[in-house]
C-alpha cells in the first residue's frame, strides 16, 4: 500500500478566493510524472461515522463519471487521477493512499467498501492558471468598478459554452452548477470545472427537456449575464455562489427578467437574447444557437444563414488582433510588477531603491486597476 507522499506533493490551497461546499483544492505535484496538478479532496467533516456515503461522498464518483463521458470536449478540466486517501487533515499530509488513475469505473465501485473504513475520496484534475478565472479577474478591487469581457470575446465563450451543453445534453448530461467562479478564460479559450453538482438523466426521463430548458436558462443569467454586464443576476456585487446541493438547485429559479440598464451600450440582440434564456423561452441549446448567431452576425461574425457585411468582417478583424495587444499589454504589465516585488524582497538594497520600486508597484498597479479587460 503506497503512502500518500509517495505520490504527490501538496502545495498552498487554490480556492480560497471561492470556497466549495464539499472539498477542498490544493495545488499538487504527482511524483510519478512530476506534473503539476489540482488535487481536489472531499473535506473532512462530510465522512459519516457509520460509514455511508453522503451525498459529497458520491459527489466525487459522479463528477469522475461525467468527465469520463465529456472527455473529448476541448472546454472541460481533465481527469487525470481518482482514489482515496486515509488523512483526516484539510490538507492531507500523510497516510495511506490507494489510487485508481483511469480506473473510473473501478473507482466508482469502490466507494462503498473505502467510506465505510473511513477513507476520503479525491480526484487530480489539469490545475488552471488562477489568473484564468473570471470570478477571480471580474471581481473589482472597489466598489464602484466593475469589469465585463468585450462583446467579441462574450460571443466567443457564449459559443463553446453552448457546444460544451450541447455534448453534454447529448450524452443525458445537465451541467446545472452554472457560475463564474467555474468558468475560466484566456481570451480565446474556454475552460469549465467543477461537474460534481451536475447530472446525469435517467433514459425516458419525462421532465429530460425541462431540465435541458432549466440548463440554458442557468447559462444566460449565471454565466453569461455576468460576463456581458460586469453585474451579478442576483442585483449585487460579483460574490461567491453558495454550492450546496441544495442552494445549485434553487440558485437562479427566482429570476426570470435581467437589469441591463447599467449596460445601455451592450447590443440589443444580446440583451433581447439573454433576456429570452432568462424567461426559459429557449427551450434547446440549438435555439439558444440560432440566436447567438443571428447576434453574433452584427457583430462581424460570418455565419451561413445570418447576412454579415465585409466591412464588418474586417473591422471584426481588427478588433480581434487589437483584444490580442491589449491583452498582451496587460501581461506585461503583470510580468513587470511581479518583478519589481520580486526586486523588493531581497535583503541588502539600498533605501533609495526600495522606495523606487515601491512607487513603481503602486503605479502598476493603479493601471491594471483601470485596464481595459478582465
Amino acid at each position: 500500500m503506497p503512502r500518500f507522499t509517495d505520490l504527490y506533493t501538496l502545495g498552498n490551497f487554490i480556492d480560497t478566493f471561492a470556497l466549495g461546499h464539499y472539498a477542498r483544492v490544493l495545488a499538487a505535484t504527482d511524483r510519478r510524472n512530476g506534473n503539476s496538478v489540482a488535487f481536489k479532496v472531499m473535506r473532512p467533516e462530510h465522512l459519516s461515522a457509520d460509514g455511508d456515503m453522503r451525498w459529497e461522498y458520491r459527489a466525487f464518483g459522479n463528477e469522475a463519471d461525467i468527465l469520463t463521458r465529456l472527455w473529448h470536449s476541448p472546454n472541460i478540466v481533465k481527469l487525470y487521477d481518482c482514489g482515496f486517501l486515509t488523512d483526516r487533515g484539510e490538507a492531507p499530509g500523510g497516510g495511506d493512499i490507494t489510487s485508481f488513475q483511469g480506473d473510473v469505473r473501478g473507482f466508482i465501485d469502490a466507494m462503498p467498501r473505502y467510506a465505510a473504513a473511513g477513507w476520503r475520496p479525491y480526484l487530480t484534475l489539469e490545475n488552471l492558471p488562477r489568473q484564468h478565472s473570471l470570478f477571480y479577474l471580474m471581481k473589482p478591487n472597489k466598489p464602484e468598478r466593475r469589469w465585463r469581457l468585450p462583446s467579441e470575446e462574450g460571443l466567443a465563450l457564449a459559443l463553446q459554452f453552448s457546444e460544451l451543453l450541447a455534448q453534454a445534453h447529448e450524452h443525458s448530461i445537465v451541467y446545472l452548477d452554472h457560475k463564474l467562479e467555474h468558468v475560466y478564460w484566456d481570451g480565446t479559450h474556454l475552460k469549465v470545472i467543477d461537474f460534481n453538482s451536475s447530472r446525469r438523466l435517467e433514459d425516458g426521463r419525462a421532465d429530460a427537456s425541462g431540465q435541458y430548458r432549466k440548463d440554458v436558462h442557468n447559462m444566460c443569467v449565471g454565466v453569461l449575464y455576468p460576463i456581458f454586464t460586469g453585474m451579478s443576476p442576483q442585483k449585487t456585487s460579483l460574490r461567491p455562489q453558495p454550492s450546496s446541493r441544495d442552494a445549485v438547485e434553487a440558485r437562479y429559479t427566482d429570476i426570470d427578467t435581467l437589469d441591463f440598464s447599467m449596460e445601455p451600450s451592450l447590443s440589443e440582440d444580446i440583451a433581447d437574447l439573454l433576456q429570452r434564456g432568462a424567461a426559459e423561452e429557449l427551450e434547446t441549446v440549438a435555439s439558444f444557437v440560432s440566436g447567438l448567431q443571428r447576434a453574433s452576425a452584427q457583430h462581424g461574425w460570418q455565419f451561413r444563414d445570418f447576412y454579415t457585411s465585409d466591412a464588418s468582417s474586417e473591422a471584426r478583424s481588427q478588433l480581434r488582433a487589437g483584444l490580442g495587444k491589449l491583452r498582451g499589454g496587460h501581461e506585461h504589465l503583470r510580468e513587470a510588477r511581479d518583478l519589481f516585488r520580486e526586486a523588493l524582497i531581497q535583503d541588502g538594497i539600498s533605501r533609495d531603491l526600495e522606495d523606487e520600486l515601491r512607487r513603481l508597484v503602486v503605479l502598476v498597479n493603479e493601471m491594471l486597476n483601470h485596464r481595459v479587460l478582465p
